[in-house]
C-alpha cells in the first residue's frame, strides 16, 4: 500500500527521520548535525524545509542550537521538557480523559500523535508571532501593565463584529466578551446557565472536557446522538419532552470527534424545535477557520436569539495566546462579562492586542486559505489511507481536522490505544467521547494531519494482522461470536 501523499509535510518527515536516528542511538548526545545548507544539498531538500525540520527538532528538545556553530543532539535525559508532576512515560498513566488532555501538552519526541486535537505546529508558524510581539510593545506600552476592559480589548471586538458578519451573524461590540479560549468560554456559560441538578443536553459522541465541566457543576448531562448530518432531532425532541432540560451544547461544523457538519435542513428544524421548547443552544464553533463561511451556523439562523456562539483562535493561530470569545444578546453577554471579572478580573489584553494585530493584517486571510487547503489535502489523503486499512469511516467530509473511524477486528480502542502507545503512537479512543466512558467502543478519533505517519501505519498494520489472526483462531475453536457495535 502506497502511503506517501502530496499532503505529507516534508519538514515533519525530515524531523521524524532525524528523531528516529537520535532515539535509536545512531546520532548520539553531543553529535553535530550537518549544516542546514549541507543537509539540504545532500538530501535534495530546499533550505527552508530543513530550517523548518530543525526548528521542529528544537521544539521537541531533541537538538539545540549553538550560535555560529550549528545544531547538536541533546542528551537523552533532557530531551523532553517536563513538569515535576509529569509521569516518566506517557503510557504509564491510566488511560482516561485527563490522560488524553495531558497528551496535548506532553509530546514525546519520535512519537506519532493521531489523537492530538491540534494541527501540526508547522501549519501555524507562518504567523510569525515574534513579529507581532515587537509591534505591540512599540505601541500602547502603558496599557500592558493594567487590567483591560471586562468585555475584552475593544479593537479586537470590533474586528470580531466584522468577522461574524462574514458568517451571517450580526452583532455589536457589546454583544461580545473575550475569553481564554473556547474551554474558558464553555466554563463561563456553564457557570451562568447551568445549576446543580439541571438536566443538560449534549451530543454523543461529543467533546469530553465539556462532560467533565457539567458534572463538576452538579448537572446531569443527557446524550443526544450525533448523526452524520447533525444531532438526532427525534432523540432531542423526546429528551425535551421527558426532561426539563433547556440548554443544549452542540457543534454545528467540524464536530469533535466525528468531523461532521450539520446540514441546512437539520439546522432549520433544530431552530424550530429550540423555539418551540424555549431551548438555549450553545454553539461551539472553535474550528471555524478550518471551514468555509458557507457552512450552516445555528447562530446565523437565530441571530443569537436564545443562542450563544463560542469562537476560538487556539487551533488556527496559537494555543499559547489563549484567546477566544462569546457572542450573544447583550444581556447574556453582560452577565458573562461580570462572571469573567469575578473569576479572573480580566483577560489578557496583551494576547488580545497581538491577535487583533494578526487579524488586522491581510496575511491572516492567506494563512486561513493555506490552512484550509492543507486540511483538504490531508483529509482526502487520510481517507485513502483508511480505505487501505479496510476501516469504516463514520463520515467522509471534504475537509475536517478529525475523522471518526473503526478498524476491522478491533472492538475496544482503549486496548488498541494501550498497545499502540508502547510503539510510540498516541490515539484518542472512542470511549472518552461517550458520557459512559466504561462502555466499550470500536471507534477512535484520528487527526488527519498525522494519518500519513509511517510509524502509525506500520504499527497499525501489525496490530490489525494480530487481530485478524486472533479472530480466525476464535472462529476455529467455536468461541467467537461477532459482536454488534453501535456508535
Amino acid at each position: 500500500m502506497a502511503l506517501a501523499s502530496p499532503s505529507i509535510s516534508l519538514a515533519e518527515k525530515v524531523a521524524t527521520d532525524i528523531g528516529r536516528q537520535i532515539l535509536s542511538g545512531v546520532l548520539k548526545p553531543g553529535d553535530k548535525l550537518p549544516s542546514l545548507r549541507e543537509y539540504a544539498r545532500l538530501n535534495g531538500y530546499s533550505k527552508n524545509t530543513v530550517i523548518a525540520a530543525f526548528d521542529l527538532l528544537s521544539e521537541r528538545a531533541m537538538v539545540h542550537a549553538h550560535h555560529g556553530k550549528g545544531f547538536f543532539v541533546r542528551g537523552m535525559d533532557t530531551h523532553v521538557e517536563r513538569n515535576e508532576d509529569d509521569e516518566p512515560a506517557g503510557y504509564n498513566r491510566a488511560i482516561d480523559a485527563i490522560w488524553l488532555m495531558r497528551q496535548q501538552a506532553l509530546r514525546e519526541p519520535g512519537s506519532s500523535h493521531l489523537g492530538d486535537g491540534f494541527p501540526p505546529v508547522e501549519w501555524l508558524t507562518d504567523m510569525r508571532l515574534d513579529r507581532f510581539h515587537r509591534q505591540i510593545t512599540r505601541s500602547g506600552v502603558a496599557s500592558l501593565f493594567r487590567y483591560g476592559n471586562r468585555y475584552g480589548y475593544l479593537p479586537l471586538r470590533q474586528h470580531l463584529v466584522r468577522r461574524l458578519a462574514g458568517y451571517g451573524i450580526e452583532v455589536g461590540p457589546r454583544q461580545l466578551v473575550t475569553t481564554f479560549g473556547a474551554n474558558h468560554a464553555l466554563d463561563l456559560v456553564t457557570r451562568c446557565h447551568v445549576h446543580p441538578g439541571d438536566a443538560v443536553l449534549v451530543e454523543e459522541p461529543g467533546y469530553f472536557p465539556l462532560f467533565g465541566k457539567l458534572r463538576m457543576q452538579g448537572a446531569d448531562p443527557i446524550a443526544i446522538p450525533r448523526l452524520v448530518d447533525g444531532p438526532d432531532l427525534a432523540a432531542l425532541e423526546v429528551a425535551l419532552q421527558q426532561t426539563k432540560a433547556r440548554v443544549f451544547f452542540m457543534q454545528a461544523s467540524g464536530h469533535n470527534p466525528t468531523g461532521t457538519d450539520i446540514s441546512e435542513a437539520v439546522a432549520q428544524r433544530l431552530v424550530q424545535l429550540a423555539r418551540k421548547h424555549d431551548l438555549l443552544i450553545v454553539e461551539n464553533d472553535s474550528l471555524a477557520d478550518f471551514k468555509a463561511n458557507s457552512v450552516p451556523r445555528i447562530s446565523a439562523l437565530t441571530q443569537l436569539k436564545n443562542t450563544i456562539y463560542i469562537g476560538s483562535f487556539s487551533k488556527s493561530v496559537s494555543a499559547a495566546l489563549r484567546v477566544g470569545f462569546i457572542a450573544g444578546d447583550s444581556e447574556r453577554v453582560e452577565q458573562l462579562a461580570d462572571v469573567k471579572m469575578l473569576l479572573h478580573v480580566g483577560s489578557s489584553e496583551y494576547a488580545e492586542r497581538v491577535l487583533e494585530a494578526i487579524l488586522r493584517e491581510g496575511n491572516f486571510l492567506r494563512h486561513v486559505k493555506r490552512l484550509q487547503d492543507r486540511l483538504r489535502d490531508s483529509t482526502q489523503a487520510g481517507l485513502e489511507i483508511l480505505r487501505g486499512f479496510g476501516a469504516t469511516v463514520y463520515a467522509t467530509p471534504e475537509q475536517s481536522l478529525y475523522l471518526w473511524a473503526r478498524f476491522p477486528g478491533i472492538n475496544d480502542t482503549r486496548q488498541l490505544t494501550t498497545k499502540m502507545m508502547s510503539r510510540g503512537v498516541v490515539l484518542a479512543p472512542g470511549a472518552f467521547f461517550n458520557l459512559n466512558t466504561e462502555r466499550l467502543s470500536p471507534w477512535t478519533r484520528l487527526n488527519v494531519a498525522y494519518l500519513n505517519d509511517p510509524l502509525f501505519t506500520s504499527s497499525l498494520s501489525e496490530e490489525l494482522e494480530h487481530a485478524a489472526r486472533m479472530t480466525t483462531s476464535r472462529i476455529g475453536t467455536g468461541l467467537f461470536t461477532p459482536p454488534e457495535w453501535s456508535l
